[in-house]
């Protein structure tokens, strides 16, 4: 270890040359610091660390005259020299030219160990005399001056290039083969599985997702797919398994189909959820005649749980028309009655105990609530019945003929075209318009089924729908024109056509809509309509 060489006094400055007193640490004229140590004289000769180059077996000529330079005489051991199991070394010189203590240089090719604490060894260890060889071990060659290197790759035959060199000319091993040592290179130069051979990396710590071993697996047959990559399998809370897309939820577009109706729902493109529902069914009359049965609702926007409230009205009115109509029940009845039934399960809704309702502090003030549409073709009738603001209309086959809007809303535009306050263009522009007056809701003021018969002498299509649809062909003429000319006899792509339509038009809220063709029997008569 080299030492702090004491300087005797100066008698100038070393900076200005002006004459200073003994005891001086500081300069008067320039201020120079007289502590510090001076730079050593430029004679002093820079030394080889691990001794002369390898295959130098004398001293060189300039080493001749060098007075107590420490070189050994031909007859000692030659440096790195393995005597009894252990290195030898010369003695380092007293002091050197400039008579300060000559420092101890350490062999670089002593055994060491790497980051781990764990020995330096591999495959050059044995061969050619390795830095790493344990005492014992085969005698070095000529010392050498050893280049530290971190570029090295791994060799054929499970060395590396440095460990090659070595065996080759005696060069001593590098910390080049520190990678294959700490990796566990395998043998014959074999790479870590799915690397490259000459990338000189490191193994990956965990597998490497990218290789086909570690790939997601396939879904099963059955199992939900990915709309976003097409391959991922979709977990139980709706996330790809492979890219992590959320999946849409099953309600954000719904479609069903019977053998005389279908139907078709979607979430829109402003809304973040569907509150919508529908149900299609079909059963049969106590003469054995076909009854078949299309419900809608929406829920209120304002109100809270509305797709709670939508998809309970309208599975109880399905079920309440399944259950009277095999018994003979009147349609028009039946209708009425599954109203009823509908408005009390929207009403169970708001009657939760308190702890389930904390998480909204406004539920007690505003239960959920939506309104309804049904449609019941059976026997030679079209019944309809609402609460609300969604729409039945009437498209004949023959599109010469009127088509009709079969229901008046519950809204405050109806009401003030009703009251012969606005004609029907001034009310609906009107920002109010939409304003629902009747719903189906623990907080409806007075619940007003509004129920009506039709006997059609023509075929035609029963629309059903939402204020979703209407929004965009709101008179008959209108919805006429986008419903397809082949509804009749494919319902479910005229539904699929006509929520294309809302979403063209603009989207702006749920679109729900079924559709019932309505075919006449061979005595077809005129139409006949019944309020109640």
């Amino acid at each position: 270890m080299s030492q702090s060489h004491q300087q005797p006094a100066l008698p100038t400055c070393p900076g200005c040359e002006e004459p200073l007193d003994a005891g001086d640490r500081f300069c008067g004229a320039c201020g120079h610091d007289l502590s510090a140590v001076p730079t050593g004289p430029g004679d002093r000769p820079t030394m080889a660390v691990a001794g002369p180059p390898a295959g130098q077996a004398e001293a060189g000529p300039g080493d001749a005259g060098r007075a107590g330079a420490g070189t050994p005489d031909a007859g000692a051991p030659r440096a790195g020299a393995v005597e009894g199991g252990a290195v030898r070394w010369p003695a380092a010189a007293e002091t050197d030219s400039s008579d300060v203590p000559a420092p101890v240089h350490s062999p670089a090719d002593v055994p060491g160990t790497d980051s781990d604490g764990r020995p330096l060894t591999g495959p050059g260890a044995e061969s050619g005399g390795g830095a790493g060889a344990a005492p014992g071990g085969p005698a070095h060659e000529e010392a050498g001056a050893v280049r530290v290197r971190h570029d090295h790759r791994a060799a054929p035959g499970g060395g590396t290039a440095t460990g090659a060199a070595a065996d080759a000319g005696g060069a001593a091993r590098t910390t080049g083969d520190r990678a294959a040592a700490v990796a566990g290179a395998a043998p014959d130069g074999a790479a870590e599985p799915g690397g490259d051979p000459d990338s000189g990396d490191f193994p990956l710590a965990a597998p490497d997702p990218r290789t086909a071993e570690h790939a997601p697996a396939a879904p099963a047959a059955g199992e939900k797919v990915c709309v976003a990559c097409r391959s991922g399998r979709v977990d139980p809370d709706g996330y790809c398994e492979n890219c992590g897309h959320a999946q849409p939820r099953e309600r954000d577009h719904m479609e069903q189909e019977l053998d005389t109706v279908a139907a078709v729902s979607d979430r829109g493109l402003r809304h973040h959820r569907n509150e919508d529902s529908f149900a299609v069914s079909s059963t049969a009359l106590p003469d054995g005649s076909p009854a078949v049965v299309a419900i809608v609702c929406d829920g209120v926007s304002s109100a809270s749980r509305p797709d709670e409230a939508s998809a309970a009205a309208a599975t109880a009115a399905n079920e309440a028309l399944l259950a009277a109509l095999p018994r003979g029940t009147h349609p028009q009845q039946a209708m009425h009655e599954a109203i009823v039934a509908a408005s009390e399960a929207v009403n169970a809704l708001a009657q939760e105990p308190a702890g389930a309702m904390g998480h909204d502090a406004h539920r007690h003030q505003n239960a959920p609530a939506c309104t309804l549409v049904g449609a019941v073709v059976a026997g030679g009738l079209l019944i309809v019945g609402w609460v609300g603001d969604s729409r039945v209309y009437w498209v004949p086959e023959d599109r010469t003929r009127p088509t009709a809007r079969l229901t008046e809303d519950d809204s405050w535009a109806a009401q003030m075209v009703a009251a012969g306050l606005m004609n029907e263009a001034e009310a609906y522009a009107d920002d109010r318009a939409h304003a629902i007056t009747g719903w189906l809701g623990a907080d409806a003021y007075e619940l007003e089924p509004h129920t009506a018969a039709f006997k059609p002498d023509r075929p035609g299509l029963v629309v059903v729908c939402t204020d979703g649809l209407w929004n965009y062909a709101e008179s008959g003429e209108e919805m006429a024109a986008a419903v397809p000319a082949d509804a009749q006899e494919r319902p479910l792509h005229a539904a699929q056509v006509l929520v294309g339509h809302a979403l063209d038009g603009g989207g702006h809220d749920n679109v729900t809509v079924a559709l019932l063709p309505f075919a006449v029997g061979p005595d077809g008569a005129g139409s006949a309509r019944e309020s109640v």
